[in-house]
């Protein structure tokens, strides 16, 4: 579908130019004959995109730009400039523009491509940014994320930290809700009108981790056909979540230490350094003093990240939230599967509280949306499969709890790590073999 276009420029044949390769490409054009009447345009009616001169009498196409990014601030826009002008248009891009052209064209196609580029990264952005409501939308109230007693001194932390600008360290177990805390923080920020984009940096490889987060220029790698915006800017204006920070290489380390003192970056291929307003919460599961010790990670970025650290505490100390955060997921995945499940039954409660949740907040979820499935009416205990993860009653080191210790071993082992086939061959379900795995450091 065409986007509105605002094309501005003193030069009457460019702009005649502009707009008939524009209008075939079936978007709605508007021309201004000088940045004056360019900016009234834009005060009077948002445009997806601006296409404006840098050297114009009066109100310059910079000046324009900065004016415009108030009047407008959804508007893209692309800087068109003389070839012996190039710092200018790289100050236009430390302004906030998206791309720039240089003069004389070499052809219609070369416009056409910069045009749908920028536009296809708009509408990209968006979509994100979308996304990223829906899925705040979808998140239990602040209230029930930090019920319990223990949640308490976290729901201080998170009242006093979310209007300020401060880099924010969320650590605990897997599973134990540091997202949802981190978009608490976000909600209750002054950003939180803006984006919230959230980087799983354990589930990308190390070969695409820079380009996630930094972006890239075309042809900066092979398969780089376009260039591409990173993390940082996508979420420029509004909040960045680096999930699983212990997890990056080194050399990205470095890199991201940059960013968070000079709170700007470069693209993968790119030379010229780009500002970004982004807020930044890191989340970690791992001791991220230890590996500082161990040379694992930087101390200088550690102590850039540890700025305000807040820690979780697993779902089996905070027993007063199961119910209620039980209760939620129910409601949430009725509504998504179209059935009408109505609660949980005493037993199906019972077995909920007392289990011991060693995947947390995450297991909890995922037992909740099985269960909704099995359900036609009230959750039973039975739809939960919530197995007894009591261990035997041996001190450590016993006979009991090594042979046991020693079979889950060999049996995985045999299977070359295959959780499901030892599960199987051992006689448990696939969450009790997880559990025996942890508990016995496997």
């Amino acid at each position: 579908m065409g986007k509105s276009v605002l094309i501005v420029d003193d030069d009457a044949p460019m702009r005649s130019f502009l707009s008939a390769v524009l209008r075939e490409e079936g978007h709605r054009v508007v021309e201004a004959g000088n940045g004056t009447e360019g900016l009234a345009k834009l005060s009077a009616g948002e445009f997806d995109l601006v296409v404006t001169d840098l050297r114009m009498p009066g109100l310059s196409g910079l000046d324009l730009l900065r004016e415009g990014k108030r009047a407008s601030p959804v508007s893209n826009w692309i800087i068109v400039t003389a070839y012996g002008s190039i710092g200018s248009a790289v100050e236009a891009m430390k302004a906030g523009a998206s791309d720039y052209l240089t003069k004389p064209f070499g052809s219609p196609e070369e416009l056409r491509h910069v045009v749908r580029r920028v536009l296809r990264e708009a509408d990209k952005e968006a979509r994100i940014s979308l996304l990223s409501e829906e899925l705040g939308s979808r998140f239990p109230p602040v209230e029930t994320i930090f019920l319990g007693e223990r949640m308490e001194p976290v729901h201080g932390l998170v009242r006093e930290v979310a209007p300020t600008p401060a880099t924010v360290l969320i650590t605990g177990a897997s599973g134990t809700g540091k997202e949802l805390v981190a978009r608490a923080i976000h909600r209750l920020s002054p950003r939180r009108n803006a984006p919230f984009v959230a980087v799983h940096l354990s589930s990308l490889p190390e070969a695409l981790l820079e380009s996630e987060l930094f972006g890239h220029e075309r042809g900066a790698f092979t398969g780089a056909s376009a260039a591409r915006k990173g993390r940082f800017e996508l979420a420029g204006g509004g909040t960045l979540f680096l999930d699983e920070i212990g997890e990056i290489a080194p050399a990205v380390q470095v890199k991201l230490l940059r960013v968070l003192q000079e709170r700007e970056i470069e693209r993968v291929g790119g030379a010229l350094p780009i500002p970004v307003d982004v807020r930044v919460l890191a989340a970690t599961n791992r001791d991220l003093r230890a590996q500082v010790a161990s040379g694992r990670f930087r101390e200088d970025l550690f102590y850039r990240l540890n700025v305000f650290p807040i820690e979780l505490p697993p779902l089996a100390q905070r027993r007063e939230a199961i119910l209620p955060l039980a209760e939620y997921f129910r409601e949430k995945f009725s509504a998504a599967f179209g059935k009408r499940v109505t609660g949980f039954s005493e037993e199906a409660g019972s077995a909920l509280r007392d289990y011991g949740w060693p995947g947390n907040v995450r297991e909890l979820q995922n037992v909740i949306e099985r269960a909704v499935i099995l359900s036609g009416g009230s959750v039973e205990a039975e739809h939960l499969n919530l197995e007894p993860l009591a261990l035997p009653s041996s001190p450590p080191g016993g006979i009991l709890r090594e042979t046991e210790r020693e079979a889950i071993r060999n049996v995985l082992s045999d299977v070359g790590g295959n959780r499901k086939n030892a599960a199987r061959i051992l006689g448990i379900s696939l969450r009790t073999l997880q559990y025996r795995i942890k508990e016995y450091g496997l």
